[in-house]
């Protein structure tokens, strides 16, 4: 969700803001927005791949900020997409921008792409350090009001959507939270962190005392990622907004201060509404009646009771439930051990996959792992039960489900559709948690193409390494060079090395870190 042009407006009023001095309390943390703000704030490399090291320092520097000021964070992870779908228009012009995005910054222009394991990485950190997670079933907007409310406490996002929702705390936008900029009382010596809270109440009263619920119908006819109404032109053609003494140049913001200037002139959503109708032509206005009262309720707080989650590991959402997932698979979920990807191949059957930044005229590098998705597809889907494994890279089958999968050609975002594996009664999806850990291990091993014997002589927490690189050598394209296994094999040393100084105690070989260890949870 989000409003264009609404935090560049917001900002440009400092009399919206309250200043705070943040410390001793619970804070609520829109985990998407703060590992997109923390990697590009900080101008990491977006042209090779990644820099996931610089990235852990500086993630473990904001958080270990937090602890000084006895800052407790709880973190919240949009999950997959929203199970009616409507905003899959909305997903497939952001994948086609990235896709434009990660073709300029290859060609040394301008850009921000994410490197496609920054969030992997970045629960790893939160784990690592103890750091209170859960990932939503969806997207978190509302379930991290919920929780805020119930707490009490503030939201630390940079999402438009949360000068609409009423927080009983607020909501500090990161670009005001100066963490690196931390201060000391005096007379105490505690510290804090200085953070600029949005204040609701400031913003009412700025347009004459506004109706806090009216500023739903505002953000519904202003367009957020889920609205596109063609009905809101026609309105926006016809009405005067009073815009009022206002010289700022953007188009954007002009039409943000009229239409907030309209709506203050009613008491309540209703009245606001019928008003807009009057606008449009009679074979709309039902029609859009009812849409605007639909989308209204975007903004009202989930069902999700997260601090059941936080304090005793339950994660229960309405929406989930009537998806009749298994219960493991919506555990897994909420604990951030799966992908949102999961959840859009089971509810939508749908996966949109990731641009990065690679050579364009080149097939897109998630053709490599093709084979391997389609494994995932078929455990996902529930598929027949007519063989152990039938490996869809040598044997294309057609009598297995397709799922639909977004991915670039070229400079574009092309729709194709992919077979999915087939298995055994094994693998059903009810009981996938169940299968025996040695039937696990020989279907990851037969996905990679590699068998048991080739890793014996390796470390037990190598092997899943060594597997995948053997995997990537056979199908790699272009073909994988001497350079490449270098600059891999010298990553995996290192990474040893840094295990062996951080935690000198430790055996830097440990038997039990093997694949089945891996597989266990």
């Amino acid at each position: 969700m989000g409003i264009q042009g609404m935090m560049s407006y917001v900002g440009e009023h400092k009399q919206f803001f309250v200043d705070l001095q943040l410390r001793n309390t619970k804070v609520i943390i829109d985990g998407n927005n703060l590992y997109h703000r923390l990697y590009f704030d900080a101008s990491l490399d977006i042209r090779h791949g990644g820099d996931y090291d610089s990235f852990t320092n500086i993630t473990h520097k904001f958080f270990e900020t937090l602890t000084l000021c006895d800052i407790r964070p709880y973190v919240v992870l949009d999950g997959g997409s929203d199970v009616s779908d409507k905003k899959f228009a909305t997903l497939k012009e952001r994948a086609q921008e990235k896709i434009q995005l990660a073709f300029s910054i290859s060609r040394g222009g301008a850009g921000s792409v994410l490197p496609l394991l920054i969030r992997e990485v970045f629960k790893q950190i939160l784990t690592r350090l103890q750091v209170p997670f859960v990932q939503s079933f969806s997207e978190a907007d509302r379930d991290i009001v919920s929780l805020a409310n119930h707490w009490n406490c503030p939201v630390l996002t940079f999402d438009s959507d949360f000068c609409i929702f009423d927080l009983k705390a607020g909501y500090c936008p990161l670009n005001y939270f100066q963490w690196r900029n931390i201060c000391t009382y005096e007379e105490s010596q505690d510290c804090y962190i200085p953070a600029k809270c949005f204040s609701l109440e400031r913003f009412c009263k700025h347009f004459g005392n506004m109706s806090k619920t009216l500023l739903p119908l505002f953000a519904v006819m202003s367009g957020n990622d889920y609205i596109n109404l063609p009905a809101m032109e026609m309105f926006f053609s016809k009405v005067r907004l009073p815009v009022g003494s206002y010289g700022n140049k953007f188009k954007k913001h002009i039409r943000i201060q009229g239409l907030l200037n309209w709506l203050s002139r009613f008491a309540d959503p209703a009245e606001a509404i019928e008003n807009v109708l009057k606008y449009l032509r009679q074979h709309e206005k039902e029609e859009t009646r009812q849409f605007l009262w639909a989308s209204m309720e975007e903004y009202e707080p989930s069902n999700v009771n997260l601090e059941d989650f936080f304090q005793n590991g339950r994660y229960e959402s309405e929406e989930a439930k009537k998806q009749e997932l298994p219960l493991w698979i919506l555990s897994a979920f909420a604990k951030g051990l799966l992908a949102p990807f999961i959840s859009d191949v089971l509810v939508l059957r749908r996966a949109i996959l990731h641009a990065q930044v690679e050579n364009i005229q080149r097939p897109s590098s998630h053709v490599t792992a093709l084979s391997i998705r389609q494994v995932i597809y078929g455990l996902l889907l529930n598929t027949s039960e007519s063989s152990f494994y039938t490996s869809a890279r040598k044997h294309p089958i057609s009598s297995t489900p397709a799922l639909c999968e977004f991915d670039r050609f070229q400079k574009e975002l092309r729709k194709s559709f992919v077979s999915a594996a087939s298995f055994s009664g094994n693998f059903a999806l009810t009981t996938l948690n169940e299968v025996p850990l040695a039937d696990r291990l020989q279907l990851l091993l037969d996905t990679l193409e590699v068998t048991a014997s080739v890793l014996e002589a390796v470390p037990g927490q190598l092997q899943l390494p060594v597997a995948v690189t053997c995997f990537w050598i056979r199908y790699s394209e272009p073909k994988v060079k001497l350079q490449h296994m270098k600059a891999l094999l010298l990553g995996m040393v290192f990474g040893e090395l840094h295990k062996i100084l951080e935690n000198p105690g430790i055996p830097a070989y440990n038997s039990d870190q093997n694949l089945k260890h891996k597989l266990s949870w």
